[in-house]
């Protein structure tokens, strides 16, 4: 089941970069992030990269351990996670329209890896796209408000680096 989601952002590619790979002010800027605990050693951004994220999803808390797998310093890196009984893949990529503004895009895909896995795919498996589709939708939108706020704006006051020029 893949998964593909796009918002357009008035805001410059390298501010968009900035946002989504700042995992300690994620949480502040993404609504539907509860906890953002980093695993793996202090550094840049890079293939390795580890953290523990917790939302809430369908009433309850659900964490998952996330690794970066792949990255294009400014323009995407993908995730992988693993958990009950399926491996998920998550993909962000900013490709920029013009100076000011663009698109930001995630990908995602989930595929069993048990029986378990399997049986609960087959049976809610177009439920959880359907909320899944939503939430990264909502994600996206709330990266764009982040992305667009004009400089000292909420995500500096979180604690977050200023965007824009």
């Amino acid at each position: 089941m893949q998964i593909d989601v796009s918002q357009r952002i008035s805001a410059p590619a390298e501010s968009v970069w900035e946002i989504i790979t700042d995992l300690e002010g994620s949480a502040q800027i993404i609504s539907g992030i509860n906890t953002v605990e980093i695993l793996s050693d202090p550094g840049p951004f890079a293939v390795g990269t580890r953290w523990r994220e917790s939302r809430t999803m369908f009433g309850k808390e659900a964490t998952e351990v996330m690794e970066v797998s792949a990255l294009t310093p400014g323009e995407s890196y993908t995730t992988v996670a693993e958990s009950h009984g399926a491996r998920y893949e998550s993909s962000l990529t900013v490709l920029a329209d013009t100076p000011d503004s663009c698109t930001l895009t995630m990908t995602f895909n989930g595929e069993p890896t048990s029986l378990a896995g399997k049986l609960m795919a087959a049976t809610v498996g177009r439920l959880f796209a359907g909320a899944t589709r939503k939430a990264l939708a909502h994600d996206l939108s709330d990266i764009a408000a982040a992305a667009e706020q004009p400089r000292g704006g909420p995500w500096n006051e979180s604690g977050g680096r200023p965007v824009g020029p």
